[in-house]
Parts: C-alpha cells; sequence; structure tokens
C-alpha cells in the first residue's frame, strides 16, 4: 500500500485585483509587477468571506473528486497562517461545517510550506493504520494582513484555498519521497508585525534563500525516489515569484509547459498556493495517471518542504 492523494480541489473569491488596480494604490506599475514577479493579477475576498469559508469550499470540491464522503473522514488539517481567530482553529470550524463527525482537527502553521507540512503529517497517520482518510487543506486570507501602503509586499498576495483529500493508494502510486526543513535564523526576513499585525519581508533575502532551496529540494526529492531528473512529468512549485519558480524548473531541466504557472493569475496564496495550482492542473488535464510529479515550496519561518509523488490511485 502506498499513501496518496485521492481528490483535489480549490476555490477562489471572485473579485479580481489587477495590476492597473494596484497602480491605483501604490507607487508601482503594470510592467514593474509583471517584469519581477509574473503577477497579473490576483483574487481578493470580501468583508463576508473569511479564511475558513474559502476552506469550506476547496474542501468539498476535493471530497467530491476524491468520492469520500465528510463523514468518512478520519482527521482534518488545515495549514493556515491567517485563521478567522487565533483559536478556535480553522480545522474545527471546518469539521462542524463539513458535518465530519468527531473527527480529529487541528491546525498547521508553517506559512507558504504548510501543505506540504500537512500533507506528510497525514501520510504518518495513515502510514501507521490509525487514520485512513485525512483532508489537508491550505486556506489564506492574505488581504487581511496586508498593509495596503507597502508597494514592496501588497502586490504580491492574494487569497484563496486549496485542498486535497490523502487516503491509501495502490503499491507504486502515492507518495516516494520527501523532504521538510526550517531555518529560524531567517525568521527575521519574513514574519507579521506584532505592532502593526501587517506582513513583513525582507524580499532580498527571501529570494536568495528560496532560489537556493527550492532547486535543492526538488532535486533531491527526485533522488530520494531514486530517479532521474528527465523522469519528472510535472512541477508544481509554491506559486511566490516566476523568477523563483523557473529556478527549480531550471534545475530539474524541464520544460515551460511541464511547470504549473497559476501566480499570474493569484499571486502569492501562501499555504493554498500549491494545492491551487495541484487542482487546476488535475482538473485541466496536465497531469495525469502515474505521472511523476514534485511539489516544492519555501515559505516564513523560514520552512521549506518537498514530495515527489506517482499520481494516481
Amino acid at each position: 500500500m502506498g499513501v496518496g492523494l485521492l481528490g483535489t480541489g480549490h476555490f477562489v473569491p471572485e473579485h479580481v485585483y489587477t495590476n492597473s488596480d494596484m497602480e491605483k494604490i501604490v507607487d508601482t506599475s503594470d510592467e514593474w509587477i509583471r517584469s519581477r514577479t509574473g503577477i497579473e493579477e490576483r483574487r481578493i475576498a470580501d468583508d463576508e468571506t473569511d479564511t475558513s469559508d474559502m476552506a469550506f469550499y476547496a474542501a468539498q470540491n476535493a471530497l467530491e473528486e476524491a468520492n469520500v464522503n465528510a463523514e468518512d473522514l478520519d482527521m482534518i488539517l488545515v495549514a493556515t497562517v491567517t485563521p478567522d481567530t487565533p483559536f478556535p482553529s480553522v480545522a474545527c470550524m471546518l469539521q462542524e461545517r463539513l458535518g465530519a463527525g468527531n473527527v480529529a482537527a487541528m491546525d498547521l502553521a508553517a506559512a507558504c510550506s504548510g501543505f506540504m507540512y500537512g500533507v506528510i503529517t497525514a501520510k504518518q497517520f495513515i502510514e501507521s493504520n490509525d487514520y485512513e482518510n485525512i483532508l489537508v487543506v491550505g486556506t489564506e486570507k492574505l488581504s487581511k494582513i496586508t498593509d495596503w501602503t507597502d508597494r514592496s509586499t501588497c502586490v504580491l498576495f492574494g487569497d484563496g484555498a486549496g485542498a486535497a483529500v490523502v487516503g491509501p493508494v495502490s503499491e507504486g502510486k502515492g507518495i516516494l519521497s520527501f523532504e521538510l526543513g526550517s531555518d529560524g535564523s531567517g525568521a527575521k526576513n519574513l514574519y507579521q508585525g506584532e505592532d502593526s499585525g501587517y506582513l513583513h519581508m525582507n524580499g532580498r533575502e527571501v529570494f536568495k534563500f528560496a532560489v537556493r532551496q527550492m532547486p535543492e529540494s526538488s532535486v533531491n526529492v527526485v533522488e530520494k525516489a531514486g530517479f532521474q531528473k528527465d523522469d519528472v512529468d510535472y512541477l508544481i512549485p509554491h506559486q511566490a515569484n516566476i523568477r523563483i519558480m523557473e529556478s527549480a524548473r531550471e534545475r530539474l531541466g524541464i520544460s515551460e509547459d511541464k511547470m504549473a504557472t497559476s501566480v499570474k493569475r493569484y499571486g502569492n496564496t501562501s499555504s493554498a498556493s500549491i494545492p491551487i495550482a495541484l487542482s487546476e492542473a488535475v482538473k485541466s488535464g496536465n497531469i495525469i495517471t502515474n505521472d511523476l510529479i514534485v511539489l516544492v515550496g519555501f515559505g516564513g519561518g523560514l520552512t521549506w518542504g518537498a514530495v515527489a509523488l506517482r499520481w494516481g490511485r
């Protein structure tokens, strides 16, 4: 038996905030944003839509694709740094709203790497034979911790949610290898201000870290799984910045059409970024059964995570 993803889903708010809209708020330009980040627009949730709402919509989509009922879940893991409230957890809110019964539920905080941490945590519970079906969600309403007067950060982020049902799959399918890590010495480069409540980032230092770590982790999980770089069929990197994403793609030596690039439409959605891109790739047919795919991300902490998996059940 292996452990893999039985179904995926995602949700993004309706309201589109283009680069032209950003030009009206701060001193920036569409050309500057596109050339440095690859972002063309992002989605912003309205006041009535919070982190748990987006998680719910994405979760419903994932459960439907997996053909798993909410009452058949054994655990709910939610990766987020923007919960509705400090407590109760978004996972508990989701458990009640889905009607999942009194299953274990908790939130994980690993910033943009959160979904990777969630998937690997789920894998351990399933491999121990304690649980069978685990819902993992990455969901963020970053707009509520964004300083809309800071042109260095406000152009980067968006809201959304992505989800996956993790469960047993046939031998040879599912998660083949993984890597998780952290470097707390870099915490000062990406954090939420205690007084302001806003997200703060040293873009230069985060960029230097990411262009080193994402390619390295991508290659590591491929090699741990016993494959070569040219065996990779599809890459889903954290959708933070097209230049960082390209560094991972080039290190693997795969063509542009084999990498998910939803960053141009949604910006950086933190823990939701990878599952949104994955869900879109599955639904569009870019990922098919038996494909070898790599998921890789980095985030505040600083944290990172990568997974190599064989798609299919």
